[in-house]
Order: C-alpha cells, then sequence, then structure tokens
C-alpha cells in the first residue's frame, strides 16, 4: 500500500493536499493553484525529472539535473487528456561533452526514465506519451 494521502477544502474555494509524512500542496481551480489536470502533468514530469537525476548527475556532476516541461492535449468535449508531450532537457554547455558523450548521456536519461517513471507507465496504459530527451551542449 502507498502512502496515506487526502485533501481538504478552504475556506476561499482552494484546495490543500497533505500527506502522512508532512507534505503539502494547495490546488483547485482558478489563479495562483494547480488544476487537477496540472497535478497529473506535475507528475509525469517530476517522475521523469526523478527517474533520470542518476544519469544526470553521473555525467555532470552532483546537484545537476534536467528541466522537464509538459504540455497535454486536452479534448474539452470528453474532458480528458489524449496525450502527453514531454520536452526532458539538460543544460550540459558547461560539461564540455562530445557529440558522443552527449548521445550516450541521452539515451541513459531515455532508458532510465523508461525503466523507472511509475507515472509514465500508468499513464501509457490509457493515455499515450509522448516523450523527448535534449541534451543541450
Amino acid at each position: 500500500m502507498g502512502k496515506r494521502l487526502w485533501v481538504e477544502r478552504n475556506k476561499d474555494g482552494s484546495w490543500d493536499a497533505f500527506s502522512e509524512d508532512g507534505a503539502h500542496l494547495k490546488f483547485g481551480k482558478g489563479k495562483g493553484v494547480f488544476s487537477p489536470g496540472d497535478l497529473m502533468k506535475i507528475a509525469l514530469g517530476a517522475c521523469a525529472a526523478l527517474s533520470s537525476s542518476f544519469a544526470v548527475e553521473h555525467s555532470l556532476g552532483k546537484g545537476k539535473g534536467p528541466h522537464v516541461v509538459i504540455d497535454g492535449n486536452y479534448d474539452a468535449e470528453n474532458d480528458t487528456y489524449l496525450a502527453f508531450t514531454e520536452q526532458v532537457t539538460v543544460d550540459a554547455t558547461d560539461a564540455d561533452l562530445s557529440d558522443e558523450e552527449a548521445e550516450k548521456l541521452k539515451d541513459r536519461m531515455t532508458r532510465h526514465i523508461e525503466k523507472a517513471c511509475t507515472v509514465k507507465h500508468t499513464y501509457e496504459r490509457e493515455t499515450p506519451v509522448r516523450m523527448q530527451v535534449t541534451v543541450r551542449h
């Protein structure tokens, strides 16, 4: 069984999400809060970032990580996302990587994400996920 999570409504109409280990997140509808659809995209991007961080740190050093942008093709008529697109980018401009080293890092990141991203695995069962990994060097 996973970590216990819960949500509570605030008087202003926003919501707070909590975990049993103390995490907290505000969400809702409107300006300044994440919507549930945003949280779906955030979960996908966070999973890619965490899954690939070992490969990035191994190549570029401690504290380095990817920048992940997630977009969704939303079908308002059916209130569903039809597909997600991830753009995973690593700024390796100061690492002086060769073309071959950059390609190896891209391949390692892709393999780590494909193997370890639970959110991506889950979404792919029902919703296609398109991912592109870019290593700038």
